[in-house]
């Protein structure tokens, strides 16, 4: 059967690759004793795929991937027996039985959201009110444009048909939601960057964190939902 299993994380571990990650979840399973299934054949691997891995130096609490197991106990159990075994930084959260035909946690998405905090470092270059105001500023207007590298090519876009929403916090931190589908997925640090750009300034990553609140779908009526949603509890 189809399991949807949602995690977190968190601290330190923003410094681990998505590679590390897969890792440390096929040795929890094991260890936890939780029936995944394998693929067959001369090297047997657990069937797991990840929805939308994160980059380094960023954390989550809404973080997705989709297995297929011989056997489940309750959704409570399940992540009871894995969080016992692992680090309290990378957790499961919550688990779904999916149907069938239910589309993989990858090709789901559409969306993810995302809260920027800044730390003392950035009154070395500029004021948490200058960034708000820009922040504002660019949010309002029809057009953003970055350069947007990806791995074969870079190329000056326009960012701002990517950016569904933008709140500026009573705290001075950020909260946006961005494309994250796979014809227009858009990064937080690209925002982050047109700011600098706006400001005249270089925004050292350093001086920011990120942290990704929640990764969504989309249903027939246009409205976002949680990948937790294509599935029922159990």
């Amino acid at each position: 059967m189809k399991v949807r299993v949602k995690y977190e994380k968190t601290g330190p571990l923003k410094f681990i690759s998505h590679l590390d990650v897969m890792r440390y979840f096929q040795k929890g399973i094991r260890r936890a004793g939780l029936d995944i299934s394998y693929t067959k054949g001369m090297s047997p691997h657990q069937i797991i795929s990840f929805a939308a891995p994160m980059p380094l130096m960023m954390t989550s609490l809404g973080e997705y991937f989709d297995a297929e197991f011989e056997s489940v106990t309750t959704a409570k159990d399940m992540v009871e027996r894995f969080n016992a075994v692992g680090s309290p930084y990378l957790k499961m959260v919550d688990c779904v039985i999916l149907p069938d035909d239910c589309e993989n946690s990858m090709a789901a998405v559409t969306a993810s959201d995302y809260l920027i905090t800044f730390n003392e470092k950035i009154n070395d270059i500029l004021t948490l009110e200058e960034i708000r105001d820009a922040a504002i500023s660019l949010y309002g207007s029809d057009v953003i444009e970055v350069i947007k590298k990806t791995k074969k090519s870079e190329a000056l876009t326009n960012i701002r048909p990517g950016i569904i929403d933008m709140q500026v916090r009573d705290d001075n931190s950020i909260y946006i939601m961005l494309d994250a589908g796979s014809k227009n997925n858009l990064k937080p640090e690209l925002f982050i960057e047109a700011i600098a750009l706006k400001l005249g300034k270089e925004i050292s990553r350093f001086s920011y964190a990120i942290e990704r609140q929640e990764t969504y779908l989309t249903n027939e009526e246009g409205k976002y939902l949680s990948l937790l949603s294509a599935g029922e509890t159990f």
